[in-house]
C-alpha cells in the first residue's frame, strides 16, 4: 500500500518525526538497537503507543531485542521524505523570515528554500542570504515555474489571511504558518501555524506558577 494514502494522524506524523531525530543521534552515538519505552519517554507516551505508530510504518520489532535502528530510520523516511527535493517559498523576509531562512537552508537533503517573496521595493530583485526575493506580484508565476508546493509564512498578523489566499490561489499545498493569527479557509490546503507568542507566554505563566 502507498503509504500516503494511508490514513495518518498529524499527531502520529509529529511523533515519527520525534523518534527519527532521537534515532539519528543513537546511530552517530553507535547504538544499533532501541526500545519502545525509550522512545515512549521522548513524547510522553506509551510504549504502546510507539508500537502502535511504527507499525504505521511497517516495523513491528521484536520484545526481546526491540527495533533496529538503522531500519527504523529507513522506515520513517520512506514516509515522511519524498523521492524528489521539495522546494519551499518563504513569504516575508523580515527579521523572523531571514533567521527563518537561515535555520532552514540546507538543513535537509529532501527540501530546499527555493524562493522568497516580500512586497517592500528594497527587497524585491535582490538575493538575499543567496535565495532571490521576488514580489508578490510574481507569485503565481514563480511558483509554478519552480514547481513550488509548500510556503513558510512569516508576515505581519494583519497580512496572514490575504497572503495565505493568494498563495493558496497560486497553488500552495500546504502552508507553515509563523503569523500569530489562526487562518481559516475552505480549501484542503494543509495549514499549519506555530504561534511562538502564545508559546512564550505560555511558558512565563509556567514560570510565575514555578516560584
Amino acid at each position: 500500500m502507498n503509504k500516503l494514502k494511508q490514513k495518518i494522524s498529524e499527531k502520529t506524523i509529529e511523533r515519527l518525526s520525534i523518534y527519527r531525530r532521537y534515532l539519528k543521534d543513537l546511530q552517530k552515538n553507535g547504538k544499533d538497537r532501541v526500545y519502545s519505552h525509550e522512545l515512549a519517554q521522548l513524547v510522553s507516551g506509551t510504549a504502546a503507543q510507539v508500537r502502535r505508530d511504527l507499525m504505521q510504518v511497517g516495523s513491528n520489532g521484536c520484545s526481546s531485542k526491540g527495533y533496529e535502528v538503522s531500519m527504523l530510520i529507513d522506515e520513517i523516511a520512506k514516509l515522511l521524505d519524498c523521492s524528489e527535493k521539495q522546494n519551499i517559498a518563504l513569504i516575508g523576509v523580515g527579521n523572523l523570515g531571514r533567521a527563518l531562512l537561515g535555520y532552514f537552508s540546507g538543513s535537509r537533503e529532501n527540501y530546499d528554500i527555493v524562493a522568497l517573496f516580500d512586497n517592500a521595493p528594497d527587497k524585491c530583485g535582490r538575493v538575499i542570504c543567496g535565495k532571490r526575493c521576488y514580489s508578490m506580484n510574481q507569485l503565481t508565476e514563480i511558483v509554478k515555474e519552480q514547481k513550488i508546493s509548500t510556503a513558510i509564512l512569516a508576515v505581519p498578523a494583519e497580512a496572514a489571511e490575504e497572503t495565505a489566499q493568494n498563495l493558496i490561489d497560486a497553488g500552495i499545498k500546504a502552508i507553515l504558518n509563523f503569523a500569530p493569527r489562526h487562518i481559516t479557509t475552505r480549501s484542503r490546503v494543509f495549514i499549519e501555524t506555530l504561534d511562538m507568542t502564545k508559546a512564550l507566554e505560555k511558558a512565563i505563566y509556567f514560570s510565575r506558577k514555578n516560584t
